[in-house]
């Protein structure tokens, strides 16, 4: 029996063949038939999409920083210059490991890590693609290395940038301010969009209060880069608006002597223009260079600032509250004559204490055996105690404090910089509110020598002290008084502010007032005489003494035996020429001892220095 094999199919395989080459082909047709309608979904529907994004890759609108204004003095000195600098700078989305980044530069440049932990807080506030600095201020010699090195580190790029800088270094620290770095706080308050490509922006004072016309407007320009990110061309510019400058109120030469009268000294000189508010002087002593916290002080030297007993980082001008002392005695002398509770030629018996009816506590004058007989024009030349222990009890609480607000004591004064305190100028509410007590008579009697609750700032102290000077007439303090465009050269002076006036007074208690304070000066008696004597003006003064503790009934003040930081303050304010004022002065020395030996002297030497020419006579 035979066997029947079929060794080759040919018929079969040839079918197998056909149905894979046609499956093949199917499977070719679906993938050209997939690729052509992605290209056509590329090329045709999302072609405006994706020539955008090519256009992007290859062009940048990048901000361009406006330059900020410059500041000058009232005689046209800078104040506040733009310098060039070389910042290092880093682009997030052009690293790919930032450590390794900072470990290269760091081999060319000394990075310390105050800067890294300051770049890695601000690259998580900034966008990826944003230019952000990680050290400011290299030298020639950090520039040329990282320039040799630069094609290896993409994403770090050596920027120059004009920074703030303050020639006049201390000097002007507390009416300037300065500017810093941009932070959190910074963000939720400014416009981001008008801060693109800048760092800056003012912390304090001046640079504070008139940002948005030292800030200028930020302008774009179009660049196209390479594949690293490097500008090949600039295709479209919109320059920046540079921000405006402005001119101080300040004369410089009268900051700068006053400045060095409080050298040593810890305490406040502020100098007024009493008919317009212009301020000629605003010194907090002792003051710190702002330059070094433009582009982020050292915590190590921050830390000295801040620990500091003397706390030069306290801009004690306007934010400083004293006990007036003495000085308050002028403002109710005249309130006594306008609420008729006393006659200029009334008298009271000064024995050297004062009693309350019914009380055995004695609140001593100054003088151990007392004035004698006092008059209201003696008081203020001696500054007898116990005339206004009486005065001020037979006033109240309620109208002294009417009598020191009408001055504008407990109030801000509105200066154009803000950041000042209010004070304090108690009343009976207050005391219940603040305290939970009731108000004693006896508090009232050491409201009356400017002690107890009462507190005041230099500022309030000398715009008061100018109302005086105007007969009731009390202006708005300012810093600023100019504002000029850089391009155009076009200022703007900017108006003064209407003043407000103290009512109720007549004319003869201003002119016996005044009077009194010219005899504290130059009066045989007065309290300031030496200070006063030979000038070739009249000046109107009042020293003060504040007391920073109480002495027991039977102590004595041992001024050698206290501790500085306990002894008292000395005060003087002034106006001058009397009659005629071009200048009002507030004084506080702290831990100064007596206004007359300590403050007066130095007011002196200052309107001395403002109102006579080389030769000694009045300007």
């Amino acid at each position: 029996m035979g066997l029947n094999f079929t060794i080759k199919d040919t018929e079969e395989e040839s079918r197998l063949i056909r149905l894979r080459i046609y499956s093949a082909v199917v499977i070719i047709i679906l993938i050209v038939m997939v690729l052509v309608a992605r290209l056509f979904y590329l090329q045709v529907i999302r072609h405006d999409h994706f020539i955008t994004l090519s256009q992007s890759n290859r062009v940048k609108v990048l901000p361009i920083a406006p330059i900020r204004g410059l500041i000058f003095s009232r005689d046209n000195v800078l104040l506040a210059d733009n310098q060039p600098s070389f910042s290092l700078e880093l682009i997030p989305e052009q690293i790919d490991s930032l450590d390794k980044t900072i470990g290269q530069l760091s081999r060319l440049i000394d990075i310390d890590e105050d800067s890294v932990n300051r770049f890695k807080k601000l690259r998580r506030e900034k966008r990826r693609f944003e230019s952000i600095p990680l050290k400011f201020n290299l030298s020639e010699d950090e520039v040329a290395r990282f320039s040799v090195e630069r094609h290896k580190i993409p994403g770090a790029k050596v920027i120059a940038r004009p920074y703030r800088h303050y020639p006049e270094k201390s000097t002007l620290v507390h009416a300037l301010g300065y500017v810093a770095r941009i932070d959190e706080k910074d963000l939720q308050k400014i416009v981001e969009s008008n801060y693109l490509g800048t760092t800056h922006i003012g912390k304090l004072g001046v640079e504070k209060a008139y940002e948005d016309i030292l800030h200028g407007h930020v302008g774009h320009q179009q660049v196209e880069v390479n594949a690293q990110g490097r500008i090949i061309r600039v295709l479209e510019r919109t320059p920046p608006e540079p921000g405006k400058n402005i001119y101080l109120t300040l004369d410089l030469s009268l900051q700068t002597v006053a400045l060095s009268l409080m050298q040593g000294r810890k305490g406040s000189i502020v100098a007024m223009n009493p008919d317009n508010g212009d301020i000629l002087a605003l010194v907090s002593s002792p003051a710190y260079d702002p330059n070094p916290f433009v582009n982020g002080i050292d915590s190590k030297s921050y830390k000295v600032l801040l620990s500091s007993r003397d706390t030069p980082l306290i801009n004690r001008a306007l934010s400083g509250k004293y006990p007036p002392g003495s000085t308050i005695k002028p403002f109710l002398a005249i309130a006594a004559l306008m609420f008729g509770v006393r006659d200029v030629d009334e008298k009271t018996w000064c024995k050297g204490w004062y009693t309350l009816k019914g009380q055995d506590h004695r609140y001593r004058d100054w003088k151990k055996g007392g004035h004698g007989h006092v008059d209201l024009n003696y008081a203020i030349m001696q500054s007898c105690d116990v005339y206004f222990y009486t005065l001020a009890h037979d006033l109240g609480i309620t109208r002294l404090n009417q009598a020191l607000t009408n001055f504008g004591f407990g109030f801000k004064t509105g200066i154009d910089i803000g950041g000042e305190s209010t004070g304090l100028v108690p009343s009976i509410d207050w005391k219940r509110s603040a305290l939970n007590q009731p108000w004693y008579p006896g508090e009232t009697l050491i409201a009356g020598i400017g002690q107890g609750y009462v507190l005041t700032t230099p500022l309030q102290l000398v715009t008061a002290t100018a109302a005086l000077a105007n007969h009731g007439k009390r202006v708005l303090p300012r810093l600023v008084y100019k504002i000029s465009d850089p391009i155009s050269g076009e200022s703007t002076l900017l108006p003064v502010a209407t003043p407000e006036y103290v009512a109720g007074y007549k004319q003869e208690h201003w002119n016996f007032v005044i009077q009194a304070m010219e005899d504290v000066m130059h009066g045989a008696k007065g309290t300031a005489r030496r200070s006063g004597a030979n000038a070739a003006y009249r000046i109107a003064g009042k020293t003060g003494t504040a007391q920073l503790f109480g002495i027991g009934q039977d102590e004595k003040y041992e001024k050698d035996e206290v501790p500085e930081h306990l002894r008292d303050h000395a005060l003087f304010i002034a106006f001058a020429p009397a009659r005629q004022p071009k200048i009002a002065l507030a004084i506080v020395v702290e831990n100064g001892g007596g206004g007359s030996s300590t403050a007066a002297p130095i007011g002196r030497k200052l309107l001395d220095h403002y109102l006579l020419d080389e030769s000694g006579n009045l300007k």
